[in-house]
């Protein structure tokens, strides 16, 4: 729920005076000012509902683009506030199929009304429901989208009412009059959760935001000290010699699934995948900082340990591949690196570079974890000294230690 707060109710109100017209234009003007779908939504319900028209039930819902979310839709009920109802990838065919929405898209209509009080429900189940809990009349609009709009074709918008007698020919003008004015708006909601959405699964939401605020020239960055987790799975490549590359890439797909929420429940950021291991940053701003990075990156590499030891293996292997981890510490650079027309959002340094070197001690040393000297003494872990040894590239030998 997301109840318009008394000051937003002031600044969106329209009297009932106003005209159809003026209403639209002023709520055309509200989308172009904020940013906030659910408020602009909300003040809509309670400003047709205060100039008369007999609301009881307002709904906007749409596909949209994202790894997760398959359609979303906010619901308005008198007396309440807006409420977002989320629908996964996988899960409710069976309601769209009973819904209002499918019922109009398959018979490429546009507009539909149901007179509940007279039993019109087309044995549909939300209508069958809307009927029993009193409500007489539904309507819906659907604002179809042109063909740039990719997989998102339109928003579906309802309208229900449990006035005796439904809607009337005044209050039915007065709604298909904002239709598309709310379609328009909800279009511009969709676009900006589609780019937040999409940036932020590929990558990760504190890029995704750099990148949306601005930082999208090649060569912009800034400098940032973090914690840098880098983790590689112990003989893949020669464990999948023959195998169906697809069977490999869904078990790379379940291994990742296990190991990034140990990571980002932990304040790190996966910045990149890269073949079976991540690049994974936490991101530190002071001294203090610096030891809880570290602490929560070691905390996080070993859950990560447990739940990838938890998985069964690819397919004709008994178990599932050892995962090895580098824990480093030092300064990056979060920025753009590419092409002047197609960029890589990364974060690149010495201390990634390093960090992958220590990551190729792992085998030889016989230890999943490892960490760098400027790791291990800001971490309040209690660890144990493995010796100095060379890394490729690096010219003098460097401390490596292991949790104890």
């Amino acid at each position: 729920m997301s109840p318009l707060g008394t000051a937003a109710r002031r600044r969106y109100t329209v009297t009932a005076m106003s005209s159809p017209i003026e209403r639209v234009n002023a709520f055309l003007r509200r989308a172009t000012e904020s940013a906030d779908f659910g408020v602009l939504f909300e003040a809509l319900c309670i400003d047709l509902a205060g100039a008369g028209v007999p609301l009881w039930r307002v709904a906007i819902g749409h596909r949209t683009l994202d790894p997760v979310v398959r359609a979303h839709s906010d619901v308005w009920e008198r007396g309440g506030g807006v409420s977002r109802h989320v629908v996964r990838h996988g899960e409710g065919d069976e309601q769209y199929v009973q819904s209002p929405i499918h019922f109009l898209w398959t018979r490429q209509r546009t507009f539909g009304r149901w007179r509940l009080a007279s039993g019109e429900d087309s044995g549909l189940d939300l209508l069958v429901d809307m009927r029993k809990r009193g409500g007489t009349d539904y309507v819906m609009h659907i604002a179809v989208f042109g063909p740039d709009a990719a997989e998102v074709d339109g928003s579906a918008i309802s309208f229900a009412t449990d006035r005796p007698g439904g809607f009337s020919d005044d209050d039915l003008a007065t709604i298909a009059a904002f239709v598309p004015a709310l379609g328009l708006a909800s279009a511009r909601a969709i676009a900006s959760d589609i780019a937040r959405s999409t940036l932020g699964a590929y990558l990760g939401p504190r890029s995704a935001q750099l990148v949306l605020d601005g930082e999208i020239r090649r060569g912009q960055g800034r400098r940032a000290e973090a914690a840098i987790l880098l983790t590689d799975l112990r003989g893949f490549t020669r464990l999948t010699d023959g195998t169906d590359p697809l069977a490999v890439v869904a078990w790379l797909d379940h291994h990742f699934e296990a190991i990034v929420p140990a990571i980002a429940a932990r304040g790190g950021e996966v910045l990149k995948f890269m073949g079976d291991g991540l690049l994974a940053a936490f991101p530190a701003a002071s001294r203090v900082a610096a030891q809880d990075a570290c602490t929560r990156a070691l905390v996080a590499a070993r859950h990560a340990q447990e739940a990838n030891a938890a998985l069964a293996g690819p397919p004709g292997a008994a178990c599932a591949p050892s995962l090895d981890i580098a824990l480093h510490y030092g300064e990056v650079v979060y920025g753009n690196v590419g092409a002047p027309d197609r960029l890589d959002f990364t974060v690149i340094g010495r201390a990634v570079n390093e960090a992958s070197r220590i990551e190729a001690l792992c085998e030889p040393l016989g230890r999943p974890i490892l960490l760098s000297c400027a790791f291990a003494r800001r971490c309040d872990q209690a660890t144990v000294p493995l010796g100095d040894h060379r890394l490729r590239g690096v010219e003098q030998a460097q401390a490596i230690f292991a949790p104890a």
